[in-house]
Order: structure tokens, then C-alpha cells, then sequence
């Protein structure tokens, strides 16, 4: 092992980094600003304690390709041998490690050295600390898509047996449909009187989503059938939903509910930025009434389904109640269930959905429902997976990608692992999470694997980012995408 040079503040971390993700990227770019130098101390393959999937030499590589790291080499030492070897200024640990035993204190504590714990900020963008070694011409990067098709064995054949699958299955969705009214116009500048953007509309259009798109990716994508359960207002919105529901070719179930208004979002464009968005919603929970009459319905749709997807918006359409019971009728039928439940205005809770085969929460909705801004990924994700039990969860990161976190309950343990975002230039990033949801989703049901269904959903979202508005995905185009990540 070469010499490490080490400088009176010199900070040294010490993992595996068995699939590097924005976790680990986020805890060095906080333990760089620790002191003057970074040096990463790598396990080797022989001292790690679970056989790694990626070797350690590309490990080594991967590790030294970030910016906040300034060395990095391999070792088969423990934590105490290497304070010991080259008394660092700091040794720097994740938040996880705060409460537990830490033998290197001792050897820390004899001559002065400080060990610090913390997970990095979350809201940092990785992709920002990671060298490139070129620029790529095309929107898609498959290369680390590949690599994480490789350590999971899967294949261009097995995902063309998947998708033929699909077109089996019959789907429930169940949530809020919202329409989404996109205002395009052209920046003019400030006005004299305040401090306000001028713009002129120069296009309106409108959008089915919400629970809407969602269904209507899901039967895009080749499902036999789309039942889509929701409640609308006894409005204009409301109107617009019913005269334009057909074109996702979806076997709606629309209740009126004349004490809210159909959810709309409206938002004003210049160029390809969003000035502001406008929403017209309201957040009461339905009553107890027309949850009785949707379960009643739902009690004959569920008797041959295959998956029911809970697209929850938070605007009062699913209390935890009317969830436990369309649950409970779920599992009753041997009905797959999916969850992905949103926080963004308004403030959802993906942990009260419980015994899921999948769910797909955002970060921060992982951080509000956990009340957690401090603990890293890895440790997130297990702590949600204890508090909810799905038997798969994906924490999607926006141009960060996604983390997956697969639990073991046989165990206790989990396997994790991430895909990067494979579009590098988004034009609207509305609908990246209900695609990835509907092709995951999907491609669980029809006997993909884990990591088989992660990889289609990623390549969905990147498709569907490719243009403006939330509208359902080709499939033409999808499967164009499968075909090419694989040359």
C-alpha cells in the first residue's frame, strides 16, 4: 500500500462502498469541509463482511473519481489501525454510528483527534462532486445503467418476456386525479410599480394527472385494463375530467363530491422555467358515505385484478381508514399493492402505508414522514422500511436518480443499490415519479425481478422527462429505450 501523506487536519473515512450512491457522496463532501484534506480508506474485498458486487478496484476507481475526495487507496485494516498508522485530524462517520460503540475513539482520544459524525447536507446534488471525463451529446447516459444491469444479470430477453407479461394484467388505481394547466408566455420584465415578473400568455393547455396519469401510463405502458377510482367536483374542472378521461383509454369510476373542488394546477411558463403554480384544491377528507360506495365497487373490481396502486395526493381521498380496508380487500383477492404518496404543498405520510410490495417516496417525504433530516440513505430507508414493512421501497432523488433498498425479512438484513438519472437534460421533470411508479409497478406484477423492475422504471422516467406536460408514455418509445441501453 502506497504512503499516505497525512496534513495536520486531515480527515479520513473508512467504508466499503459497495455501489457508490448520493449517500456515501454526501458524507464525503461533508467530511472534506471537516478539515484541509479528504483521504478515503477503501475495504478490500477480503475484509469486507458481505461479499462485495462491484470489485475492489473499480470500487478504488469510483471513489477517487469524486471532487471532495483528495486521496483514496485500499486496505484491509480495521478502523483502529489505521488511526493508529496516521493520527489523523478527524475520523468522520455517519449519523447512524452517533449512538453505538466506536472502537477508534480511544485511540482518537490519546493524542487529540476528533471524531465526527454526520450525513451531509440532502439537499446536495451529487452528480455536481463527480469528475467528468467527457461531455456526453445525447440526452441518455446508459453507462452506469449497464453496469447495473450487469450485477444483476439482466438482459434485453428477460425484460422483452416482462413486458409481454403486462399485457395480462388487469390494474385498479385509486387517488385524486388533478388537472394540470400549464399557462406558456413570454417574460416582458419588472414591474415599475413592485417588484414583480411581467409575462404574456401566448398558450393554455391542459393535462389529466394526479391518479389520472398515472392510470394512464399504467395502460399505456400494455396493461389489459386500467380501472381507475377517484372523486371530482361538481365544477368546470370537474366537467373536464369527465369529457377527457376516455383518451387514456381507461375504464373510469368518477364520484362527485359536491363539497370540493376538482384539483387544479395551474403554472406559468417562460422559456422552460415555471415563474409560479396556482393550485385550486381542498384538503377535507371525503365521507364516511362515499367511501362505503367506492368500496362497494371496489369489492368487484378487485376479485380478478392483479395490482391496485393507492395515488395519493393527500387532498383527503384516501383517509387511513378507507386505505386499510381497500387494503385488507386487496389481500383478501391476492391483489398486488403499490403506494406512493405525495408531499410537496401539502404534507402526505408514505409510512402509513403498510405491507406494501412497493413504494415510492421522494427523500424528503421519506424525512417528513420520519420527521428525519439528519440520518444518511441507507439508514433512512431501513428505518422506514422497519416503521412500514413494504417488501421493496425506492426513494426517488430527482437528477440524483433513485435508491433502492430491498428489505430481508428472513434476516433482517437488506440489499441496496442505485441508478443515477439516465435523461441529462430534462425539459419538464412532472411525471418522472407516476412513470417509474406505473412501469415498476408493472413489471413486478408480471414476474420481473427487483432489480428488472427498477431498471424499466428508470427508463421510463427518463422518457417521459423528454417532453412537456405529463401525458402517458409511448410505448413505442420505451421500448426503443430498452432496446438501446443495451448497445
Amino acid at each position: 500500500m502506497a504512503e499516505i501523506n497525512i496534513t495536520p487536519r486531515c480527515v479520513i473515512v473508512q467504508g466499503n462502498f459497495d455501489v457508490l450512491h448520493p449517500g456515501h457522496i454526501r458524507l464525503l463532501s461533508f467530511a472534506r469541509n471537516c478539515g484541509d484534506k479528504l483521504i478515503v480508506a477503501v475495504n478490500t474485498d477480503q475484509a469486507m463482511a458481505v461479499k462485495s458486487r462491484i470489485n475492489e478496484t473499480h470500487r478504488l476507481e469510483m471513489v477517487s473519481s469524486l471532487e471532495c475526495v483528495d486521496e483514496a487507496f485500499l486496505t484491509s485494516e480495521s478502523p483502529q489501525c489505521i488511526v493508529e498508522k496516521y493520527k489523523p485530524y478527524a475520523i468522520v462517520k455517519g449519523k447512524e454510528f452517533e449512538s453505538r460503540h466506536n472502537l477508534e475513539l480511544e485511540m482518537l482520544n490519546q493524542y487529540g483527534g476528533k471524531l465526527i459524525f454526520g450525513s451531509g447536507e440532502y439537499e446536495t446534488i451529487a452528480e455536481q462532486y463527480i469528475r467528468k471525463a467527457n461531455n456526453l451529446t445525447h440526452n441518455f447516459d446508459y453507462s452506469e445503467a449497464a453496469a447495473f444491469a450487469h450485477r444483476h444479470n439482466i438482459t434485453h430477453s428477460k425484460l422483452r418476456n416482462v413486458m409481454s407479461q403486462t399485457q395480462a394484467l388487469k390494474v385498479i388505481v385509486i387517488g385524486e386525479v388533478i388537472v394540470d394547466e400549464y399557462v406558456q408566455g413570454t417574460a416582458v420584465g419588472m414591474s415599475q410599480e413592485d417588484p414583480t415578473i411581467v409575462m404574456t400568455p401566448n398558450k393554455t393547455e391542459k393535462f389529466l394527472g394526479g391518479a389520472a396519469i398515472t392510470a394512464g401510463h399504467i395502460k399505456a405502458l400494455g396493461a389489459r385494463t386500467v380501472s381507475l377510482f377517484s372523486v371530482v367536483g361538481n365544477d368546470n374542472t370537474g366537467t373536464y375530467v369527465k369529457e377527457n378521461i376516455n383518451l387514456y383509454n381507461l375504464d373510469a369510476n368518477l364520484f362527485t363530491d359536491t363539497t370540493r373542488p376538482t384539483p387544479l394546477k395551474t403554472r406559468y411558463r417562460a422559456s422552460s422555467k415555471t415563474l409560479l403554480r396556482v393550485n385550486q384544491v381542498r384538503q377535507h377528507k371525503i365521507s364516511k358515505e362515499l367511501q362505503t360506495e367506492i368500496l362497494q365497487q371496489l369489492k368487484t373490481a378487485t376479485l380478478d385484478a392483479d395490482l391496485l396502486v393507492f395515488s395519493d395526493f393527500n387532498y383527503g381521498v384516501l383517509p387511513q381508514s378507507f386505505v386499510e380496508s381497500i387494503a385488507k380487500l386487496c389481500k383478501e383477492n391476492n391483489v398486488k399493492i403499490v403506494a406512493d404518496s405525495q408531499t410537496s404543498s401539502q404534507v402526505g405520510d408514505i409510512s402509513r402505508y403498510h405491507d406494501m410490495d412497493l413504494i415510492t417516496p421522494t427523500e424528503r417525504e421519506v424525512r417528513v414522514a420520519l420527521n428525519n433530516p439528519d440520518d444518511g440513505l441507507v439508514i433512512l430507508a431501513d428505518k422506514l422500511a422497519t416503521c412500514s414493512n413494504p417488501r421493496n421501497l425506492v426513494i426517488t432523488l430527482g437528477e440524483e436518480g433513485i435508491f433502492i433498498h430491498i428489505p430481508n425479512r428472513k434476516t433482517g438484513g437488506w440489499e441496496n443499490d442505485r441508478l443515477p438519472a439516465l435523461n441529462s437534460n430534462a425539459i419538464d421533470p412532472a411525471g418522472a415519479g407516476d412513470c417509474f411508479l406505473a412501469a415498476s409497478s408493472l413489471a413486478l406484477v408480471a414476474g420481473a425481478s427487483s432489480w428488472e423492475a427498477f431498471y424499466l422504471g428508470s427508463l421510463a422516467a427518463a422518457c417521459q422527462v423528454s417532453s412537456l406536460g405529463n401525458v402517458p408514455l409511448s410505448i413505442d418509445v420505451f421500448e426503443k429505450a430498452i432496446s438501446e441501453s443495451f448497445h
